[in-house]
């Protein structure tokens, strides 16, 4: 009778320990991937804050509206929709207009030496700045954006400036507003939306959908 040849227990059980290993590393380098984008992520909140108390702090106006800016940074454009000079940085967060103010919040801010990034407003492949999931990043006076964008005015949320991030995970929302805010997308300053949908957030985004993420300051 021919001899028949398999693992021992003790060879199984060695492999399903390196499996488990092998597993267990890669779950935890999914987690520290993770981790280091929602830091990305709310570093860009952060950072958007900054900029606009900098250039007030170095030229006494607000970037993007600063009526002056062709005599404090050199290259700017003329911002000919909105009004310059009255202290609201006029726009929507996510506009396409080369000329309004909440487009060339970027370009005053980059010439001013504040944040890097390319300053020719008329190239968006390469001037408008992306967070870590891709999706568009934008800033905007709250005193608009109320008005006419996902939030009404009742129940929404408020302040002077409003910072938006787009096309971010369900699960990074979560972690984004428990670190900056109160962790529910509902209520505080931070508002978990789906973008295009007027409504004041959600209080447990899914895991898995996509979401707009506003912080007002």
């Amino acid at each position: 009778m021919k001899k028949q040849v398999g693992f021992t227990l003790i060879e199984l059980a060695i492999v399903l320990v390196i499996i488990g290993l092998l597993l267990g590393g890669v779950l935890k380098g999914q987690e520290l991937i993770n981790s280091a984008k929602v830091k990305n992520m709310a570093t860009d909140f952060k950072n958007i804050q900054v900029y606009i108390y900098g250039y007030q702090d170095k030229f006494k106006a607000l970037p993007g509206d600063d009526a002056a800016a062709v005599a404090h940074v050199t290259g700017t454009l003329a911002t000919t929709p909105g009004t310059a000079g009255n202290a609201i940085i006029e726009g929507a967060w996510n506009s396409t207009t080369v000329t309004d103010e909440s487009y060339l919040f970027w370009q005053h801010v980059r010439l001013a030496g504040l944040a890097a990034g390319s300053t020719d407003a008329t190239t968006p492949a390469t001037y408008v700045p992306r967070n870590a999931d891709g999706g568009r990043i934008g800033v905007q006076s709250v005193s608009g954006f109320t008005a006419v964008s996902v939030l009404p005015t009742a129940g929404g949320i408020s302040g002077a400036y409003v910072i938006c991030s787009d096309g971010i995970l369900g699960k990074f929302a979560k972690q984004l507003d428990t670190t900056l805010d109160d962790g529910i997308g509902s209520t505080g300053s931070m508002r978990v939306v789906v973008n295009g949908t007027p409504s004041i957030g959600v209080a447990a985004p899914v895991d898995s959908t996509t979401y707009l993420v506003c912080l007002a300051f």
